[in-house]
């Protein structure tokens, strides 16, 4: 798809100085009688091509002007645009709601704004703006109206962030296919379960399919765990699944209702024999609950043999579970019928907080999502407005990813408490000292490529279970297009990305894994995995039809 600067970056006319004096001077004589605001005069650019050799900006018009206007609830027009907000009208050529779906990239030394509306625009202002603080205060909140202003922002806990671009895997390498393995995943594929031992899973519409981790990826051994049915098959197939105890169980969790992620209990099941051991239920004091979400204690918690307890998160509950019964010995489904997990702590809250997805440290530290904002255990981290879909958090706790509709928004959870000491928000409250957070964002061009109905999930670090070693890379999937970033880069403060940049820091630098059809998942293997040419293990994308391992030693498609 070639890189951001040559497909995207440089608007460059035929022509250029006479077309800038041309429209200076049809500016100067529409002037005259009507005295137009000189600031909302712009040149309007469109790209053509989409990725192909021939792909370039067009002067859709030479001078127009542009305009905010405020809507209501239903203001007549056939645009498909009902409801109250604000659109961006451009001449006569653009009318499109002001939301984070247009994509908008800014070139503060160019004067000019790219952004998406049914294809990719520019505008070029004849003279420099200036960003007002009128709203910034409704959207970062008073006390972190300071996110809004790079120029001050304070990076230091940003800045442990070395140059690695000798060892940089997305910028150098061979030539070559990116695919080094590839199979038939048989469709329905729903989820990846990545080990960090010997095996893999992919769950599909048929059952668990059992995949060899290697090196260079992994690769099905032929062997598959086939679902019972129970009468119940239309909500049979798992929608999460975990890995427990050294990897020789799972856990599948099935939705109670068709459309509703929500389930009453899950199955457990011996990878070793392909059984159902156990079939569990969610209950507080003899009534039935249901989860949305289940993971693991700690990151690496699937590694322990001995491991009994996982986390469960619905709307209003956050909790932990226990296999075990109260006085800790193991359920016996042969003797307890339909065994129930054990309570071990948690809070079910009344009504309000609305939980949306949460995720463990290595230390078993919880980062979970609310409907407005993700918290810590002592620390809020207000929302940008963009309701978070899914939450990873690095093993040393450091580092949060929230994954939206249209970016990834990464917060540094380190800060200095009152007595020097360099703490975690898990560990400290932070306050008002969190760092401005960074945007991983696709540029306009992509974002356009990738499809209007697309939108971001998934998004991950590359695995790591040791104390001392770092994630590499950042990875979330939109339509058919799995995005990497160098997560070292993204952090570097003097990135390129971050010059002449307006408000809250965005990285446009990545690499893209292109498929024939959507993608389901994109995962990082285990770290162990990584071959002798890459410092990074081999990337698994799974598609309903294909899983396919690819290698970072090879180069990508993208930007930068």
């Amino acid at each position: 798809m070639g890189t951001s600067q040559s497909r995207e970056d440089g608007i460059i006319d035929s022509d250029c100085e006479e077309e800038e004096e041309e429209a200076e001077e049809q500016y100067d004589d529409a002037l005259g009688d009507h005295q137009k605001s000189r600031s909302s005069s712009v040149k309007l650019y469109l790209h053509i091509g989409g990725n192909t050799p021939k792909a370039k900006w067009v002067i859709s018009e030479r001078l127009t002007s542009y305009n905010f206007v405020k809507t209501a609830k239903t203001d007549g027009n056939d645009d498909g645009l009902d409801g109250a907000g604000w659109v961006l009208e451009v001449g006569s050529k653009v009318r499109v709601r002001v939301s984070t779906e247009m994509q908008l990239k800014m070139f503060g030394d160019q004067r000019r704004v790219d952004f998406v509306d049914k294809a990719v625009w520019a505008l070029k202002m004849f003279m420099a703006w200036k960003l007002v603080r009128k709203t910034r205060s409704k959207v970062y909140g008073k006390e972190f109206i300071g996110w809004v202003k790079p120029e001050v922002a304070d990076d230091s806990m940003w800045e442990d962030a070395k140059d690695h671009s000798t060892d940089s895997t997305l910028l150098k390498g061979s030539q070559g296919s990116m695919e080094e393995l590839e199979e038939a995943a048989n469709g329905g594929v729903q989820s990846l379960a990545l080990g960090a031992l010997d095996n893999s899973f992919l769950v599909n519409d048929i059952g668990v399919h059992v995949y060899r981790n290697l090196n260079r990826g992994i690769n099905g051994k032929g062997i598959r765990v086939k679902y019972d049915s129970g009468g119940n098959a239309s909500n049979l197939t798992p929608k999460k699944a975990l890995l427990m105890r050294a990897e020789t169980n799972k856990m599948l969790m099935s939705p109670a209702n068709k459309g509703k992620p929500n389930a009453t209990g899950l199955k457990q099941v011996d990878i070793e024999t392909g059984k159902t051991v156990t079939e569990w239920k969610f209950e507080i004091d003899g009534t039935d609950i249901r989860m949305k979400d289940i993971t693991n204690d700690a990151k690496g918690s699937q590694l322990d043999p001995s491991e009994s307890t996982f986390l469960g998160l619905d709307d209003n509950i956050l909790c932990q579970w226990d296999m075990r019964d109260k006085k800790g010995r193991v359920q016996d489904s042969a003797t307890s019928g339909s065994p129930v997990l054990h309570w071990t702590q948690g809070h079910q809250f009344t009504r309000g907080t609305n939980f949306q997805c949460f995720a463990s440290t290595g230390a078993g530290s919880i980062v979970v999502v609310f409907e407005a904002s993700m918290r810590q255990a002592k620390t809020a981290f207000p929302g940008l407005g963009s309701p978070i879909t899914d939450v990873d958090v690095t093993y040393d706790g450091k580092w949060v990813l929230g994954t939206t509709d249209t970016y990834l928004i990464l917060i540094c959870s380190l800060f200095t408490d009152k007595d020097g000491k360099t703490k975690t928000g898990f560990t400290g409250r932070m306050g008002n000292q969190i760092p401005a957070p960074r945007l991983l964002k696709l540029t306009p061009l992509d974002s356009h490529l990738a499809g209007n109905d697309n939108k971001f999930h998934g998004g991950h670090f590359s695995w790591v279970t040791e104390n001392g070693k770092q994630e590499r890379h950042v990875v979330a999937t939109v339509g058919k297009f799995s995005v990497v970033w160098d997560f070292h880069q993204v952090k570097n403060t003097s990135h390129g990305c971050y010059r002449n940049q307006q408000g809250l820091k965005s990285c446009y630098c990545y690499k893209i894994v292109l498929k024939d059809e959507s993608i389901v998942e994109s995962r990082f293997m285990h770290d162990k995995y990584a071959g002798s040419d890459s410092p990074e293990a081999p990337l698994v994308v799974a598609t309903p039809l294909k899983v396919s391992s690819i290698s970072l030693s090879t180069r990508f498609v993208g930007s930068c």
